[in-house]
């Protein structure tokens, strides 16, 4: 059997010099029980009461030192039955100590009265709210991640992407996958905001690049045309150009932007719907992942990504781990003044809390048998004797002192009688 962990040699020691001291009491009291019980022995009167009590003290003083005893050792070393129970029964309190804490602690109802009546999320929103705390959950998530992102190494996560997540997408049809997507970011208008912009850089760029406009369409001019009537002719093309796209941008209802609306919809239906288009899409697809530019290109943005994100991490007074200090400081004092939010959090706390119990309880209360299955039954009792063995030592002074008064009673009784 494993022994039990180690603990302070000097905390035990100071609980073995209390447990000494409470025995020296208790024996004590013993002890001079059996003097006052010799002394007054065969006397009359008043001292009959004495030598009653006194030997009534001895009585409860040894019974109940034979129960404290024997809860951890044979008394007297002698192999009594149902003594030694804890380096016996060892086991069988493992199992119901188990039995207990799963009845009593992890039952659904239990462990949502003790989350509502401990008010998480109230008291995790206020603690958030002071940037402090909000600035130590920031440095502390961001050595992990920093830590966690040092840790990958690229090989692996090359090897990841080519070996499970490449294959992986290329066995699963995209088409169907996309066309949906699509066809929800078309119905809620999406993609609207990402058409404004390219159409306000496409103006920006007409406006600013009238020269490379020109060089463009110039070069396509016919050689025959005379230069002055291709310099007019571009000049017009590059002011109608700019005057579209100014009108595609000012006007959200412009026939433009219905005719892509009704492309990109289209489109949508026909990755979801046709053969045809489904085809040419998963070939695409295999073109593309079948590239040796895709994984190198794929792992560069990541190495990109995964420096400049380091960088930022690190930084402890940079403007990511800002930014995330004040959200995350914004976010706690929304907790402590939102009652809507501050029910949701604890609905998903208790939620997540009972789903864990439910799941892992048993292996939870399980260690606990597996542990004390583990220790040695003589070395478990001196542990345990150790740490309750001096409150036990009350049970002998208690049992003394009673049994006295208890014996003057009878004594009493029996003069009456």
């Amino acid at each position: 059997m494993a022994p039990l962990m180690s603990t302070d040699p000097t905390a035990d020691a100071e609980r073995l010099r209390r447990l000494r001291r409470m025995q020296a009491v208790a024996l004590g009291l013993l002890v001079l029980a059996a003097v006052v019980y010799v002394v007054t022995l065969d006397q009359d009167g008043f001292l009959g009461f004495v030598n009653a009590g006194a030997e009534a003290s001895m009585v409860g003083a040894i019974a109940d030192w034979f129960a404290v005893t024997a809860l951890f050792r044979h008394p007297l070393r002698l192999p009594i039955p149902h003594t030694a129970l804890v380096p016996r029964k060892k086991d069988e309190l493992g199992k119901s100590l188990e039995e207990f804490f799963a009845e009593n602690f992890l039952q659904e109802q239990v462990v949502r009265d003790r989350l509502a009546a401990a008010d998480v999320a109230r008291r995790l929103g206020g603690w958030l709210a002071e940037p402090d705390n909000a600035g130590r959950v920031v440095g502390e998530v961001s050595t992990v991640l920093g830590l966690g992102l040092r840790r990958l190494k690229d090989d692996d996560v090359e090897a990841v992407v080519r070996e499970v997540i490449v294959p992986r997408f290329a066995a699963e049809p995209v088409a169907p996958l996309a066309g949906g997507f699509l066809a929800e970011v078309v119905r809620d208008g999406s993609h609207r905001g990402l058409v404004d912009l390219v159409l306000e850089e496409a103006h920006d760029w007409l406006v600013q690049h009238q020269d490379e406009f020109t060089d463009v369409v110039a070069q396509r001019a016919p050689w025959w045309a005379p230069d002055r009537l291709n310099d007019v002719i571009v000049n017009r093309l590059h002011l109608e150009a700019i005057r579209w796209v100014a009108d595609i941008r000012s006007d959200p209802d412009h026939s433009a932007r219905r005719a892509f609306d009704s492309f990109l919809a289209q489109l949508a239906e026909d990755l979801q719907h046709d053969p045809e288009t489904q085809e040419r899409t998963e070939a695409l697809k295999r073109r593309l992942l079948e590239q040796p530019q895709f994984l190198r290109t794929g792992m560069s943005l990541w190495s990109s990504l995964r420096t400049a994100l380091l960088a930022a991490l690190d930084d402890s007074d940079g403007l990511l781990r800002r930014r995330a200090t004040t959200e995350l400081a914004a976010f706690g004092t929304r907790i402590g003044e939102d009652d809507d939010l501050r029910a949701r959090l604890e609905t998903w706390a208790a939620d997540l809390v009972v789903w864990a119990v439910g799941r892992y309880g048993q292996e939870l209360t399980s260690v606990i048998t597996a542990t004390i299955e583990r220790w040695d039954g003589v070395e478990a009792a001196k542990k345990i004797e150790l740490h309750v063995g001096r409150d036990l030592q009350f049970i002998r002074i208690n049992g003394t002192i009673v049994g006295g008064l208890v014996g003057v009673v009878i004594h009493a009784v029996t003069l009456v009688l």
